[in-house]
């Protein structure tokens, strides 16, 4: 958790925390091996790793799955874990401790409709009593997703989130445009999405990104790898085919 935590500080501009996204222990240890400090679970590709649709898994799958991953590599694991199953949040924290995770992401929204942001501050307050210092807690706003997509609305929110000790807020799919404003107005470390063929992190860096993750974007790639490689099997070649240049 030290160690964690001591990763989001003290950035550079240009150099922001970059936490790829494993999906099982095969991946982990490979993010590992490649040298990056940390790791940072999507439920997206957990999801499609385990056959469900983004948003479908169930709560004991999930939370086995971080366990798999945060039992396969020596570096800490954050992990996804969505709204929090609906979980008290006691029984939240008990479960991501015992999964090995030493942070989460918690965000305000269930189903593609925005939390009462109050009650989720409260909700955050009461992970933060029950967790201590023990688990790093990352709040995402959802109000580019599914709000009005106006950065005021997701400082409101972060200012909150913040203020019932959230670590780090994650504005998800917030717009490169914003992303100065948001860094200007909110405390703390600051998560910014990322993908494999947008701006590198070093860029969303100067933007205001304190760390930098991709979702399920590894996932996709080295799924379509996997696809271009079979397909040229099937073709009759060596298997070099789309998606295995990259």
């Amino acid at each position: 958790m030290d160690v964690f935590r001591a990763l989001h500080q003290h950035r550079l501009p240009d150099d922001p925390l970059i936490l790829p996204g494993p999906w099982d222990a095969v991946s982990a240890r490979e993010f590992a091996a490649a040298g990056f400090p940390a790791l940072a679970t999507p439920s997206a590709g957990i999801a499609a790793s385990l056959g469900y649709e983004d948003g479908a898994t169930p709560a004991d799958e999930m939370f086995a799955a971080i366990a798999r991953i945060a039992r396969a590599v020596d570096v800490p694991v954050s992990a996804d874990v969505e709204d929090g199953y609906g979980l008290a949040p006691r029984e939240l924290v008990d479960r991501l401790l015992t999964a090995g995770a030493v942070g989460c992401n918690l965000e305000d929204s269930h189903a593609g409709v925005l939390a009462d942001p109050h009650a989720h501050a409260d909700r955050l307050a009461e992970v933060r009593d029950a967790a201590g210092d023990r688990l790093f807690v990352n709040a995402r706003v959802d109000t580019f997703v599914y709000g009005d997509q106006t950065p005021e609305q997701a400082i409101e929110r972060a200012a909150l989130y913040v203020a019932a000790g959230a670590d780090c807020v994650y504005p998800i799919e917030a717009p490169l445009a914003a992303l100065p404003l948001l860094r200007s107005a909110i405390s703390g470390p600051l998560n910014v999405f990322a993908t494999l063929d947008g701006p590198s992190p070093a860029e969303l860096g100067t933007l205001g990104a304190t760390r930098v993750t991709f979702g399920p974007g590894f996932l996709h790639w080295t799924a379509e790898a996997l696809r271009g490689r079979a397909a040229g099997f099937i073709a009759g070649g060596s298997g070099a085919g789309p998606g295995t240049e990259a």
